[in-house]
């Protein structure tokens, strides 16, 4: 499915917050009118998009690597916690 111009908004959305600090949930708000949860929860199903790869792959191949990375450190925490506390 090609991407909406939504995808898109929120591609270069996260391009231009990459490494920046600043209110970024604010911003999500005020220019794409999103919650940050909802935010995530788009971005992450157009990062497995193609046409998010050919639309920007460094930014698309980056931002999955941090997912994978993140997906890991929870695995490796649930793993740490006694079943107790999970």
């Amino acid at each position: 499915m090609p991407l909406s111009d939504r995808d898109r908004a929120i591609l270069d959305f996260e391009t231009l917050w990459h490494g920046h600090s600043g209110a970024k949930e604010e911003a999500l708000r005020a220019e794409l009118s999103l919650t940050p949860a909802r935010y995530y929860q788009l971005l992450g199903r157009i990062l497995d998009s193609a046409d998010a790869v050919a639309h920007d792959p460094v930014l698309v191949h980056r931002l999955q690597r941090l997912q994978a990375a993140q997906e890991r450190e929870r695995r490796n925490r649930a793993r740490i916690l006694p079943a107790s506390a999970r």
